[in-house]
């Protein structure tokens, strides 16, 4: 029985089964799912050949240090940003062996959305080495705080099987 909702659980599976066919390793830097991507990935058999690394990098510092997100680019556009989101995804493949990453941030609530960046506003960004680059901009509304969570998931998982596919 797994944590996650069948829906994941199946998107999972074919993300690890896409990557694995061709050798091919991946890495998550999340923040508003702190790690829930890594879970739902790692959650299916033979995971450990696909899943290179997670990074859980909940506040700023931790961008900045574990991936290199720069000061500047959270000082002008925010956490919760496509310019962040892509940095993130940029400071995984660099601090890491994977062939592609996926990134997330966004604001899960129930508080500290604004009228510019509501709650269930989420960015998420994937990239691989081959130079496949995808970004979205979600707008999950306010379904709460794990269903937000949840809704990134699957998107992130249906993301990297997007980059799969355009390598």
């Amino acid at each position: 029985m797994s944590l996650f909702p069948d829906d994941i659980v199946a998107l999972a599976a074919e993300v690890i089964a896409a990557f694995g066919a061709d050798e091919q390793t991946l890495a998550t830097a999340e923040s508003c799912t702190g790690g829930l991507i890594a879970g739902a990935l790692t959650d299916i058999a033979g995971s450990s050949a696909v899943v290179d690394r997670g990074f859980v990098t909940y506040s700023n510092a931790a961008k900045r240090e574990l991936i290199g997100v720069q000061p500047e680019t959270l000082d002008r556009h925010g956490a919760v940003s496509r310019e962040t989101a892509l940095e993130m995804t940029a400071g995984a493949l660099r601090s890491s062996q994977a062939f592609a990453a996926v990134a997330v941030t966004g604001i899960a609530g129930p508080g500290g959305g604004s009228a510019q960046k509501p709650v269930g506003l989420v960015h998420l960004a994937a990239a691989t080495r081959a130079g496949t680059q995808l970004h979205r901009e979600m707008r999950y509304g306010d379904l709460g705080r794990n269903g937000i969570r949840l809704a990134t998931v699957e998107t992130a998982l249906r993301m990297l099987l997007e980059v799969k596919s355009g390598t």
